[in-house]
């Protein structure tokens, strides 16, 4: 796989749980307000970290560590995603795995191989607006799909979004809502202007934490639990 790099505890990443997290190079979607760019933009790339070394890392904080959680970029584009999960697993690690659904195949196939614990994915916005707010051509079929496979496993998961108030409004969340409705967590996601895909995002207004909060008690009519982060 291509590692951009490793953080080698966290406390928030898995719920519940300590974990290391994995980053994964490359991504499908050109979120502008996306934190992570240089795991997006390949100029921006640095040196992969081989698995072996993430690998031998891991085997070292056996007993330290309670979980792995897989994130990018985008995991599900690396074609070899699934072996390292299983490599991950045979030593005995839970894994979770980040995604925005746009491989619903390598989710399903996680699922019924039991391959992942958690999964958490991001949605980025109600579904006609995916290619606007992505900037990237996606079929809605693709997400729903997705949507699908998650909430019909037995897998432990959450729904996601980042909220950008010149990309998505109250009634855009709300329709979210409705995408994902029943869902058994889903967690708004508070844009911090801290480092962005586009540079013209770090003059992005943003949500206050009040605001969301109303939105969340509007959301909760739709879905048992939705959480402010």
């Amino acid at each position: 796989m291509q590692i951009g790099a490793l953080q080698k505890v966290s406390l928030i990443e898995y719920p519940g749980k300590i974990c290391a997290v994995v980053f994964t190079q490359g991504c499908n979607f050109k979120c502008p307000y996306c934190h992570n760019p240089e795991l997006v933009k390949p100029d921006l790339y640095g040196e992969c970290l081989r698995e072996d070394e993430i690998l031998s890392f891991l085997e070292k904080r056996r007993g330290k560590l309670d979980a792995v959680n897989i994130t990018g970029g985008e995991p599900t584009i690396q074609h070899d995603l699934i072996d390292f999960v299983k490599r991950v697993k045979k030593k005995r690690y839970l894994v979770k795995v980040d995604s925005n659904g746009s491989v619903p195949e390598v989710l399903k196939a996680l699922i019924k191989g039991k391959e992942v614990d958690y999964i958490a994915m991001d949605i980025k916005g109600p579904l006609d607006k995916y290619n606007t707010i992505t900037r990237s051509q996606i079929q809605e079929d693709v997400i729903k799909e997705s949507i699908e496979i998650i909430m019909r496993s037995d897998v432990p998961y959450e729904f996601r979004t980042t909220v950008s108030k010149s990309l998505l409004g109250e009634n855009d969340l709300l329709e979210i809502g409705n995408l994902i409705r029943n869902a058994r967590l889903y967690i708004l996601q508070q844009f911090v202007p801290s480092k962005t895909l586009d540079k013209k995002f770090m003059k992005e207004e943003t949500y206050s934490r009040k605001e969301l909060e109303s939105i969340a008690q509007k959301l909760i009519r739709k879905i048992p639990q939705v959480l402010v982060r």
